[in-house]
């Protein structure tokens, strides 16, 4: 899976939302990891799950399935 921030926002469009950004230097923890900037994309193939992309500055930190009962777990992209 793509790694750079263009190259995902290119593959998977822009997200609904957006939290935080890449200068913001409050951080936050939710799926196990610090990060800064979370890219939101709402039940994107209609299986009752958001996709969060998360980011710490530049440095990406992973994408998660996240369900609405709050559970989540990593997502891997298959590179296409």
């Amino acid at each position: 899976m793509a790694r750079d921030r263009g190259a995902l926002w290119k593959r998977l469009g822009a997200p609904n939302r957006q939290v935080g950004s890449v200068n913001d230097p409050r951080t936050q923890e939710e799926c196990g990891v610090k990060w800064n900037e979370k890219w939101i994309y709402r039940d994107p193939e209609g299986e009752g799950f958001d996709r969060w992309v998360l980011w710490n500055r530049y440095d990406f930190l992973g994408v998660f399935r996240v369900k609405p009962d709050g559970t989540s777990e990593p997502e891997s992209l298959a590179e296409s």
